[in-house]
């Protein structure tokens, strides 16, 4: 039997936990925090909803392969950022090629860098949780 006071309280705080990994991925660029900080707080919610609910119930929110993709798209973003200021006449992550204003540019090129490292941290964390606790999706066909 589950006790009902932790998953009343994980219900509760779980929301506060995603709306404050949201705060520092937007808020990121210009203060203290950032994708990897976003994305391993996102995925200690994830966790945490895994370990309260099973992890059968947070498969089910977030399948295993969704968790690969976000994790490969994060890592397009990051990677093309680069490319696209490469492409652009620059060198890798050269933001000011993405914009005329090198403001906008800088803060476009790190927004979206931001973004893909948190994307690809938290599902990097998740996979590699999933891995842990079915001793590498083995026993359990997970995939």
């Amino acid at each position: 039997m589950k006790n009902k006071v932790l998953i009343t309280v994980t219900r509760f705080i779980l929301p506060f936990i995603i709306a404050f990994s949201f705060y520092i991925q937007i808020n990121g660029s210009n203060a203290p925090g950032g994708g990897f900080q976003a994305g391993v707080i996102m995925a200690s919610a994830f966790m945490l909803y895994s370990i309260v609910f099973g992890y059968r119930s947070a498969l089910t929110f977030m399948p295993f392969k969704a968790l690969k993709i976000l994790a490969i798209l994060g890592i397009m973003l990051y990677g093309g950022t680069g490319i696209a200021c490469m492409i652009m006449g620059g060198e890798f992550l050269n933001y000011n090629m993405i914009r005329n204003n090198l403001t906008t540019g800088q803060m476009l090129g790190i927004s979206v860098i931001e973004w893909g490292v948190g994307l690809t941290v938290f599902a990097t964390f998740s996979l590699g949780y999933y891995a842990f606790i079915t001793r590498g999706g083995n026993e359990h066909n997970i995939d």
